[in-house]
């Protein structure tokens, strides 16, 4: 049975993930959950503390996605991962992601950040890790994705008045080995197989790029293993109990 506390009585604990989150606590005997409005969640169990953040729908950068669309924010997620990073209260960061891509330097800057961290970090692709989610799903130190779930490799689409001149199609080209080079970097894969899947012809009707599978994500080295959620915190509380050693 959940007891649900009122964040504004006396002694309430604060969040762990900074000033601006409300500091609601589920608690269910010893264990405690905190939420955060964007759906994160600090779990605290058996001596580990562990940091959900969730990557969903459209990947907002400098300017706002519909209302209609589903999005996440990287102004709310860059500041939640320092906080994590930081924080004495969080051993581990868990990364959820089931998202269509969006904004290229934002997702970058929140995958930057992920691999950056010193502390253990697992990504878990739940739905779809598709476009600049790609890069965000390998960032963590260890990557899962769910059997059912789809990764989608692309090249680099711009939005908005394009140019026609060489300068414009050399700048995509660099923006798309920023991305190579990043994938290359976090994961198992190289930088001429995730060319190859990001320009391919044979793959889509109507496009051009692959749409992988969970198990051929891991068999072309972009993710670490097939599993689901539990093998994911398993994997984080391992990495945590070598880290407190």
């Amino acid at each position: 049975m959940c007891e649900y506390v009122d964040p504004s009585v006396q002694n309430a604990p604060e969040a762990p993930y900074g000033a601006g989150y409300p500091a609601d606590q589920t608690e269910i005997g010893a264990e405690f959950a905190r939420f955060a409005p964007d759906g994160g969640v600090t779990l605290k169990t058996r001596g580990f503390s562990v940091r959900s953040m969730l990557i969903a729908g459209q990947i907002e950068g400098h300017f706002a996605a519909s209302p209609a669309a589903k999005s996440t924010k990287y102004e709310h997620c860059i500041p939640e991962l320092v906080a994590a990073e930081e924080s004495d209260e969080i051993d581990g960061l868990l990364l959820l992601l089931n998202t269509v891509g969006g904004d290229i330097e934002a997702g970058l800057a929140i995958a930057e950040l992920i691999s950056g961290m010193k502390k253990p970090t697992v990504s878990l692709v739940i739905g779809g890790g598709h476009s600049i989610g790609v890069p965000l799903s390998v960032a963590a130190k260890r990557s899962f994705i769910v059997p059912s779930a789809t990764m989608t490799l692309h090249p680099v689409r711009l939005n908005g008045l394009v140019i026609g001149v060489p300068q414009t199609f050399a700048n995509l080209a660099k923006m798309q080995a920023r991305i190579v080079e990043f994938i290359v970097r976090n994961s198992r894969s190289d930088a001429a197989t995730v060319t190859k899947l990001m320009t391919a012809t044979d793959d889509m009707t109507a496009d051009i790029g692959t749409v992988l599978s969970g198990k051929e994500a891991v068999e072309c080295g972009l993710i670490d293993a097939v599993g689901g959620l539990s093998d994911a915190l398993d994997s984080l509380k391992e990495m945590i109990s070598r880290q407190k050693q």
